[in-house]
C-alpha cells in the first residue's frame, strides 16, 4: 500500500476534516493550519489528507474539496480560509485535474495550487470535532449539508460507521 499526502484548505477545518474523514481510502486526516511559500506563507485553516490512491483517486479528492467549500467565492475571510490545494509532491497532477474540473463550474475557481511548506496541528480539543459534537448547531448547520452532498454525489466513496445513518446528515 502506497500512501500519499495532500493538503486542502478553503473553509472551516472542522468541516473539511469531517468531509475527508468520511471517505474510503483516506487513512488519516490531520486538522490544523497550513502555510505555503510567499505570499501565502501565513497559516490558514486546512487539513492534511493521507490517502491510498488505489482506493480513492486524487481527482476524486480534489473534486470533493471543490464542491464542499466556496471554491468560486473570493470573500473577505480568504486569509483565514485560503482556498487552496497544497501539493506535497511535485509529481501530483493537481494543475491538470483542476483544469479539467473547472469546466464543470459556472464561475471561475479561485482555488490556488500551492506547495506545502508547514503544518501546525489544532489543539487536541478541536480534533475530530464533528465526531465529538454532531448534535451542536454548528455541525448541523455547516457540516451535515456537506456530508449529505457526499452521500448524494459520492456515495461509493463514503464509509459509514455503525453509528452513522444517512438521514443524520440531512439538514
Amino acid at each position: 500500500m502506497s500512501i500519499e499526502k495532500i493538503g486542502f484548505g478553503g473553509g472551516c477545518h472542522w468541516c473539511t476534516e469531517a468531509v475527508f474523514d468520511s471517505l474510503k481510502g483516506v487513512q488519516k486526516v490531520e486538522q490544523g493550519w497550513i502555510a505555503s511559500t510567499p505570499p501565502h506563507d501565513t497559516l490558514s485553516e486546512a487539513v492534511l489528507v493521507h490517502f491510498d490512491p488505489e482506493i480513492i483517486s486524487l481527482k476524486t479528492l480534489i473534486e470533493i474539496h471543490l464542491l464542499t467549500h466556496r471554491s468560486t467565492s473570493n470573500h473577505s475571510m480568504r486569509d483565514k480560509y485560503r482556498s487552496a490545494i497544497y501539493t506535497t509532491d511535485s509529481e501530483q497532477p493537481v494543475e491538470e485535474v483542476m483544469k479539467e474540473l473547472s469546466e464543470s463550474f459556472e464561475k471561475p475557481l479561485i482555488t490556488k495550487v500551492l506547495p506545502f511548506v508547514h503544518f501546525q496541528s489544532s489543539p487536541d480539543n478541536y480534533l475530530h470535532y464533528y465526531q465529538k459534537n454532531r448534535e451542536k448547531p454548528f455541525c448541523k448547520t455547516y457540516i451535515n449539508p456537506k456530508l449529505s452532498l457526499l452521500m448524494k454525489q459520492f456515495s461509493k466513496h463514503v464509509q459509514l460507521t455503525t453509528t452513522d445513518k444517512v438521514h443524520d446528515f440531512q439538514s
